[in-house]
């Protein structure tokens, strides 16, 4: 392809000269274009005569004589500004210095003579040639991020890159030079301070070691079910526990049943039923154990609201679990119903905020001394079965008659007026509605009829069908007591005898 021809020598002949100057041929206009833009048939020369002139730039008034007479320069055949004292410019800008260049009187801002008018605002581009600079109202400028120049952009994008690495570097040059501690080191002993709790006379802390001793678990057994409940040693030389009647009445009378009393020790023993009274609730155990401790047995009559209390018991089957609180009412009328228990008692309960839950049934209320004022047997609560900060206990003035008649004949006696009542009220004032009245009953030989509304017994105000029990039962069978009721809009005193529940 590149080969020179046979017989031909030399330099390749009669090749064109590739860098000779070549003709140059302008492209022709088109039709449009040329009657657009093309110069017409009769008109020679560049353009055609007869353009408009432009008009005359305004000449500006001469400076008021004021202005003349105060920054005009001394010879009339100057312009621009005086001179600067000595008459000589300074080396540089100041704001006392102005004339910092020698060329400074030809400047025409510093000309009072020099023509000034406005003009079209500046129009910037903002891809080639940003706008001016943005300032905030105090006249402080704002950084924007495309203000700054690509140099410096790189410039600080190397300096954090640099100072990471490097903070990286001596980061992973220490990891690896500091040696690792041993994981294990034998013999180590942590410190120690001496005591510096105090426990005042009466904490719960005191408390609980006094009363926790006499305190038991119940546990009861019956086929293949079983239930928790708490107790109260009360006789240590004849091993008498008290508890609740619900706790332990589903093994009454069952083949087979049993039922364990667990101290505090761990130790557990046999139990027996002595006796149950499921108006009160009470039920009395004994167990075949020596060396037994004793609770206090307090008063009834000393109990104030706002007492504090510790209870004390198992609940949920944990043996051992003390809490407190205090004494939030006294004489509150409880009705309470063990389920699956023949329990049907209304009681006049100790109102507390210490923590029960099922299990601290039978369990002791005692109070800053550890001396018991009750024994926890019910709970308010809102369906969940847990402690809402309302639990009820068996005051032990009731606890202590019951239980000593249940030591001693395995019964319990109480009064009965013979009626069956509901709470009612009018709005203004409350009482027991007479729902039916027994047939030779206290009620129907004191001449209390069916819808009666029974209002005090003895002087005292009943406002509910329990607080009428509750106020019965304060009185032995056999004693006579007033009963006020309200009968056709007037009301009736009667006086009844009461019988034996």
């Amino acid at each position: 392809m590149f080969a020179r021809p046979p017989g031909e020598t030399g330099a390749f002949a009669g090749a064109p000269d590739r860098l000779a100057p070549r003709p140059v041929t302008a492209p022709q206009p088109t039709a449009g274009q040329a009657a657009a833009f093309g110069r017409p048939d009769d008109t020679a020369g560049s353009f055609a005569d007869g353009r408009p002139t432009p008009p005359p730039r305004p000449v500006p008034p001469p400076p008021a004589e004021a202005l003349l007479r105060a920054f005009g320069p001394k010879g009339t055949a100057q312009r621009g500004l005086q001179e600067p004292p000595g008459g000589r410019p300074g080396r540089r800008r100041t704001a006392a210095g102005p004339w910092w260049k020698p060329d400074a009187r030809t400047d025409p801002w510093r000309d009072p003579y020099a023509p000034a008018a406005l003009s079209a605002p500046a129009v910037y581009d903002e891809e080639t040639q940003p706008g001016p600079v943005v300032v905030d109202p105090q006249g402080r400028k704002k950084l924007r991020v495309r203000d700054l120049s690509v140099r410096l952009s790189v410039l600080a994008l190397l300096a954090v890159l640099f100072v990471g690495a490097v903070g990286g570097g001596v980061g992973w040059f220490l990891a690896k030079s500091e040696d690792e501690t041993p994981l294990l080191a034998p013999g180590t002993q942590l410190s120690e301070v001496d005591p510096g709790i105090t426990r005042e006379p009466g904490s719960v802390s005191t408390i609980a070691e006094k009363v926790l001793p006499s305190v038991v678990s119940i546990e009861v057994r019956v086929g293949q079910a079983g239930a928790t409940g708490s107790g109260v040693v009360v006789d240590a030389e004849n091993g008498y526990i008290v508890t609740n009647n619900h706790v332990v009445s589903g093994a009454e009378g069952v083949e087979g049943a049993e039922i364990r009393a667990v101290f505090s020790d761990g130790s557990g023993s046999a139990a027996r039923i002595v006796g149950r009274d499921p108006a009160s609730d009470i039920a009395v155990l004994k167990v075949e154990k020596p060396g037994l401790v004793e609770a206090d047995l307090g008063s009834s009559d000393d109990v104030v609201v706002g007492d504090p209390v510790v209870a004390i018991g198992s609940p949920l089957g944990l043996a051992g679990t003390v809490t407190s609180g205090i004494v939030s009412a006294l004489e509150r009328p409880v009705r309470l119903a063990g389920e699956g228990s023949d329990t049907n008692a209304v009681i006049s309960a100790v109102q507390t905020d210490a923590p029960i839950n099922p299990g601290n049934s039978g369990g002791a209320l005692v109070d800053a001394s550890g001396t018991l004022v009750g024994i926890n047997t019910a709970i308010a609560s809102t369906g969940a079965g847990g402690s809402i900060g309302l639990g009820f206990a068996i005051p032990v003035d009731t606890v202590r008659d019951i239980a000593e008649q249940l030591i001693s004949t395995g019964s319990a006696v109480h009064s009965s007026l013979g009626v069956n009542t509901r709470s009612v009220t009018d709005g203004t004032r409350d009482g027991a509605l007479v729902l039916n009245v027994e047939p030779d009953s206290a009620a129907a030989k004191a001449g209390i009829r069916e819808e009666d509304v029974v209002i005090a017994v003895e002087g005292e105000q009943v406002g509910s069908s329990e607080e009428l029990v509750v106020a019965v039962d304060a009185f032995a069978p056999g004693e006579t007591i007033t009963v006020e009721v309200v009968r056709g809009g007037g009301f009736t005193t009667v006086e009844a005898t009461l019988d034996e529940a």
